[in-house]
């Protein structure tokens, strides 16, 4: 495994990177940016799945902010994945990045679940919100939530 590590390392965008502090800021501030389109987009979805703001459709915002928050989480893997390769073995040995991206893929497992449910397809023809679209909700708000607070922490326990 130390061997692949390594070898992202030395790809071609992860040398650019760490020769250059300031296309390390600018790709650090796309990552940033596409985490605030997956919140952006799933905080008000998840709140109106919950009940709130009862006067806005699911059906209006629920396809809408579903695709907002896919385009944000590929965003953020594609830029995410260019800062890890720059230190990969330190990276991958770090609690908060490992908790990171293990609520990153609880994240996307619960999103796609649920879109596969008929409950959702239900929800975004105008149908009731179930429990299960609810729970759902809930689940994802602590879930990405958790990976905001997660991915701050990083660099408090870089070595």
């Amino acid at each position: 495994m130390d061997e692949v590590l390594a070898w992202i390392g030395t790809l071609p965008f992860a040398l650019a990177i760490r020769r250059s502090a300031t296309l390390y800021i600018f790709v650090n501030a796309a990552h940033i940016l596409s985490f605030g389109i997956i919140i952006g987009a799933i905080l008000p979805l998840d709140l109106r799945l919950l009940g709130l703001a009862r006067a806005v459709p699911v059906a209006v915002v629920g396809p809408y902010l579903s695709h907002a928050a896919a385009v944000g989480v590929a965003l953020t893997i594609a830029t995410g994945f260019c800062l890890f390769s720059v230190n990969p073995l330190e990276y991958a040995s770090n609690p908060a990045f490992l908790t990171k991206m293990t609520l990153l893929a609880v994240g996307v497992v619960n999103a796609g679940l649920l879109h596969l449910t008929p409950q959702w397809r239900a929800a975004i023809k105008g149908g009731p919100l179930t429990l299960r679209v609810r729970l759902s909700a809930v689940l994802s708000l602590m879930i990405w939530t958790g990976a905001v607070v997660a991915g701050r922490w990083i660099g408090f326990l870089l070595e």
